[in-house]
């Protein structure tokens, strides 16, 4: 961080103040934000990974909770500040990572699942043998995989001894993050509030989106007990005051007001408020979601229909989501495994050595196609290579790799939902590729924006705890704070757009069959 932004309150006038803490994959972080949604203090702490077994991943949510409450004491010390000056804070989280506990010890009865854990593969395919993917499709949006945490709680029912007994009795919680970090936040054994947000809940396969409620039906199947599942609220009120533990010192009496998903909270820091407005995040792999207002849009494009948000009292904001597997990932195996650059940035130097790709298409189908084909059996490929390519024209192959996914995601969603795309807002590490962000402009045809504050996750979920306690007054008020930093509009003729793109999907189509049939 600068040292504007470690300085604290010294640029920023005098309170008050809203804290967020990010509960991500790799590391939990706290931001203290003012009125104008500026970064005031940051603090942040990664926490250790877990690989018990190949395609298995793990966190420990003591060690997680440990973190939490260091980065919250060290991001308020930073800033120079006390409880009074700190209005309300709110939560975001990684998705879908999974963990179990006892509600009288408050200790967790085994690691937490991560989201990216695959052990879950066969329990799903079980649960879909004779409808497949689809089973709970309508109800909950989301197909049967691996990544969802339904499947995760019931793998721990059965794996760990006598663990379904202790949760018929009633003395076993689930939570994702938001829910593990909340209830300890709120006093843990002495009365925390076992609650969770819409946003957290759709992504769990258990979570009705018609009803906003656990259906009961699909908990049987899936073979979760309700006992064990938080009560559903919306992603912006107050769910109970911090008390207790080191934390309670600190900052006893301060309103928990907000919890939402990592994308979801990202879509809500970039304002996307209304029908159609669209976020992008441009990390490892790239997630892109669309708000569709407040219709429910089953997708027949290979999209995760989901909750966008929910602000107390109002109707939820439903929203369809695209994920790509290999966007940011691809410049580091450029960097790291194939030795042609030696820093990340460099891509975009070597790429703008030369005009064009050359005629070469890379498709980095490293682990299979996610969206929009899903598909298991398609393996990497570089196509079109002919004596003229040079590993500059691979660079920008490589750049292009990503827009022309992201193109393929948003044809989707227009497909899905009937809107078409008009401005793309952008965050994540990749951004800061201008050549790439052209690139998405001339390719999607439609301008490319990235906010001032990059951190856009934090920021959503400070926003909805401060609307939450009336620190902001409206989304309006959340608009009016969002400054872009730049935009990039399209500079490439309809005719070279739709050449390209046709010989995209020509690549596409070669990576797909690769592996025979997979058990």
């Amino acid at each position: 961080m600068t040292d504007a932004h470690t300085a604290g309150i010294a640029s920023h006038g005098q309170g008050p103040f809203i804290a967020a803490i990010d509960q991500g994959t790799t590391s939990s972080r706290c931001i203290v934000f003012d009125r104008d949604g500026r970064i005031v203090a940051v603090d942040q702490k990664e926490h250790e990974q877990i690989f018990p077994k190949p395609g298995w991943v793990e966190h420990d949510a003591t060690e997680i909770w440990t973190n939490v409450q260091e980065v919250v004491a060290g991001a308020i010390e930073k800033a120079g500040i006390t409880r009074d000056d700190i209005k309300a804070i709110g939560i975001t989280n990684q998705r879908e990572t999974t963990v179990l506990w006892d509600r009288h010890t408050g200790e967790p009865v085994h690691n937490a699942i991560v989201w990216q854990d695959t052990r879950t593969d066969a329990l799903c395919r079980e649960l879909g043998r004779n409808v497949g993917q689809d089973r709970f499709r309508r109800e909950t949006g989301l197909p049967l995989a691996s990544y969802f945490a339904g499947p995760k709680a019931r793998w721990l029912l059965d794996h760990v001894e006598g663990l379904k007994e202790r949760a018929e009795r009633g003395d076993i919680l689930f939570g994702t993050m938001d829910t593990w970090v909340i209830w300890n936040l709120t006093g843990g054994t002495d009365g925390g509030r076992h609650v969770t947000d819409v946003t957290n809940a759709s992504r769990t396969l258990l979570m009705n989106l018609h009803t906003m409620e656990w259906d009961e039906r699909i908990c049987e199947s899936i073979g979760v007990p309700q006992q064990i599942l938080p009560e559903i609220r919306s992603s912006a009120e107050v769910y109970g005051e911090i008390r207790g533990g080191r934390l309670g010192e600190l900052l006893g009496g301060v309103p928990v007001a907000s919890a939402l998903g990592d994308q979801q909270a990202a879509l809500f820091g970039q304002t996307c408020f209304a029908e159609g407005e669209t976020k992008s995040t441009y990390g490892t792999g790239t997630f892109m979601v669309m708000n569709t207002g407040e219709k429910i849009i089953n997708s027949y494009s290979g999209l995760l229909t989901t909750v966008g948000y929910q602000i107390d009292g109002q109707k939820p904001v439903y929203a369809l989501e695209g994920s790509i597997a290999v966007t940011g990932a691809l410049v580091q195996w450029m960097r790291d495994q194939m030795g042609l650059i030696s820093t990340a940035a460099e891509i975009e130097t070597l790429a703008l050595s030369v005009e064009d790709n050359g005629g070469a298409y890379f498709v980095p189908a490293f682990s299979g196609l996610f969206a929009p084909y899903w598909r298991s059996d398609a393996r990497g490929v570089i196509a079109g290579l002919t004596r003229y390519v040079t590993k500059a024209h691979l660079a920008r192959a490589v750049l292009e790799a990503t827009a022309w996914q992201t193109r393929e995601i948003a044809d989707a969603m227009t497909k899905d939902s009937g809107v078409e795309l008009t401005t793309l807002k952008v965050d994540g590490g990749m951004t800061s590729n201008n050549l790439l962000m052209q690139t998405l402009a001339d390719v999607l045809d439609a301008p490319v924006v990235r906010p001032m504050v990059a951190e856009t996750t934090c920021l959503g979920a400070a926003y909805a705890a401060g609307l939450a306690v009336g620190f902001w007054n409206s989304t309006d008020d959340l608009r009016a704070n969002w400054r872009r930093a730049a935009e990039w509009t399209p500079r490439m003729d309809a005719e070279t757009r739709d050449r390209e793109y046709k010989n995209w999907l020509k690549a596409v189509e070669r990576t797909m069959g690769w592996l025979e049939e997979e058990e």
